[in-house]
């Protein structure tokens, strides 16, 4: 947090305003629609990855209302003109800090730009962790995925792969049975770091001959073009494990491998590097910690003032929908806490004018 006081910065100051949601994904699109209709006027800071993840997505066909399906960026763009339609205001940038020291909040942008604001909603998602090899980017949206809630009712009938060993891993490889014709299992190590549950349920549709398990083993390439999706990968065996570790060891194992989607399942990052030094508390892997339970206030967070909602708060749905569940819940709390705000200033100003 800056341990400048407000005079010295008051003059570097843009704008204030009463809300200010980081992130243009489903959740702060969404809060910002029901926060501009609360007339709270809210500006909305777009982020390293305007829309969010859904953008990655080339059809949305699990997102009510729309049962011929909508494309992740016209989605967004709609709820863009939308939240704008009710008043608010979107900027391109990336929050670099919130001051929580002082009231008003004090919200740094990378650029140097600094406005205020007296509350702010964090929906600046979490970003799926990829694997940097060749062809991955290429084809993210075209058969390469991390989302296989979102997309593999795409592929159905091909041969997939999914790449991980953690619970979200076993999950997708599992949930995936329902379309595929086999799915392929690639971790790294001998051992899975998922749950015992996890490990039973994959074992299962192994001895149903739905998975086959493709242990220390890994992708190194994914041959293909947009637009004709995933043709092939190229991947590594080294039966020590971390065979990329080891490419000069006689012992590894380049082979090509043809399957029609992959599925990265490596984990999240959360985005709430900004939040520090606020006195937000996170869980170890930096996703926020709400209120939650029952009645209003439970998009909170332990600041009074500072909200979440999304993928920032959500490491297990992480669906679209209930973003926007997130997303409306948010904007509604901090409608109300700026009205306990607007009614403590007006108290304190009548006090004043009663002396």
């Amino acid at each position: 947090m800056s341990d400048q006081s407000t005079e010295e910065v008051s003059d570097d100051v843009v704008e204030h305003r009463k809300l200010l949601i980081a992130g243009t994904g489903i959740a702060g699109l969404t809060a910002a629609i029901y926060a501009g209709r609360a007339n709270n006027e809210p500006l909305v800071i777009e982020g390293d990855e305007p829309g969010g993840q859904l953008t990655l997505t080339t059809d949305v066909a699990n997102y009510p209302g729309f049962p011929e399906g909508i494309s992740g960026p016209e989605l967004v763009t709609d709820m863009k003109s939308q939240a704008r339609q009710f008043g608010a205001t979107i900027e391109n940038g990336m929050v670099e800090n919130v001051d929580s020291s002082q009231r008003p909040f004090r919200v740094e942008l990378q650029n140097g730009d600094v406005y205020t604001a007296d509350a702010v909603i964090a929906a600046s998602g979490a970003s799926a962790r990829t694997l940097d090899v060749p062809g991955e980017d290429e084809l993210l949206g075209y058969g390469v995925s991390t989302c296989a809630t979102c997309d593999g009712a795409f592929f159905r009938d091909e041969d997939m792969l999914v790449v991980g060993g953690g619970d979200a891993a076993l999950e997708e490889a599992t949930f995936l049975t329902k379309f595929a014709d086999t799915v392929y299992l690639v971790h790294r190590r001998e051992e899975f770091r998922a749950e015992g549950y996890w490990i039973d349920r994959v074992h299962e549709k192994v001895e149903d001959g739905e998975i086959e398990i493709m242990k220390n083993t890994e992708l190194i390439e994914i041959h293909g073009s947009p637009e004709d999706g995933v043709d092939h990968v190229t991947l590594v065996e080294n039966e020590q494990g971390h065979p990329t570790d080891r490419l000069d060891d006689p012992g590894t194992e380049e082979f090509e491998f043809d399957v029609g989607a992959v599925f990265l399942a490596i984990g999240h990052t959360p985005n709430t590097a900004y939040l520090e030094g606020t006195g937000v508390v996170t869980d170890e892997e930096g996703y926020l910690r709400t209120k939650g339970g029952d009645g209003g206030d439970q998009t909170e967070t332990d600041v009074p003032g500072i909200f979440g909602a999304g993928d920032v708060v959500d490491y297990h749905y992480q669906q679209a929908v209930t973003a926007a569940g997130m997303g409306c819940k948010a904007a509604m709390d901090a409608d109300e806490y700026l009205e306990d705000v607007e009614r403590a200033d007006s108290s304190v100003e009548a006090a004043a004018a009663d002396d």
